[in-house]
């Protein structure tokens, strides 16, 4: 059961959800507006549709969509078994993840390398059920400071939780990245390493225990 399988707040008009196949044009449309000129957003919203596509749809993905007045203003969208996740994107998916890719690269070719190893991820990603990846967080910014962010983390958290997740990881920019670190680290997420990305961006990795060993 994914995140679009269960309510996990009151009120059709206000507050959070699972996410469904409807809801995908919204999280598409949030995520190029609170990431632009990130990667993936580059990628263009076509790539980003089949990626939040494969979580909702894939058993080991969990999304929610928070509401506001009917509207979608913010999500939140992740995996168990992050590696398992991405082996099965390659193997089902990959050249529909080329073909929507393909516009951004012609206008860049040198990201090709960067996409390969983006899609060819799981060698680098925790593996088996009990670990999660929180892979994506992303709020409408006329409605950021509303504590939305921190509802959506926390369902998503709930649900990792009653699947029987230890912990959860997350990474996220270091630097200029201030306001999300201090997110992060106020929800009880533990930093835990940083490291450098073959484009030179220094990244922090952080963990949120769910059960100990």
């Amino acid at each position: 059961m994914n995140g679009s399988d269960r309510q996990t707040t009151c009120g059709a008009h206000n507050g959070v959800r699972g996410a469904g196949p409807d809801d995908i044009s919204e999280i598409v449309a949030i995520h190029v507006e609170s990431f632009p000129g990130f990667f993936l957003s580059f990628l263009g919203p076509r790539f980003l549709r089949l990626l939040y596509e494969s979580i909702v749809d894939d058993e080991r993905g969990a999304a929610f969509v928070y509401l506001d007045d009917g509207e979608v203003a913010a999500f939140v969208a992740g995996v168990t078994d992050a590696s398992g996740f991405y082996r099965a994107l390659i193997k089902h998916r990959l050249p529909a993840f080329m073909w929507a890719a393909m516009s951004a690269a012609l206008r860049r070719p040198r990201i090709i390398l960067r996409l390969f190893r983006a899609l060819l991820y799981p060698s680098q990603t925790p593996r088996g059920d009990a670990i999660a990846t929180l892979m994506s967080i992303g709020t409408r910014p006329k409605r950021q400071g509303r504590g939305i962010g921190r509802q959506l983390v926390e369902a998503f958290l709930a649900e990792m939780s009653r699947r029987g997740v230890r912990c959860v990881n997350l990474t996220t920019d270091r630097e200029n990245n201030d306001e999300a670190n201090a997110f992060y680290r106020k929800l009880g997420f533990t930093l835990v390493r940083t490291y450098g990305t073959p484009e030179h961006r220094q990244m922090n990795e952080y963990e949120y225990v769910l059960r100990r060993r």
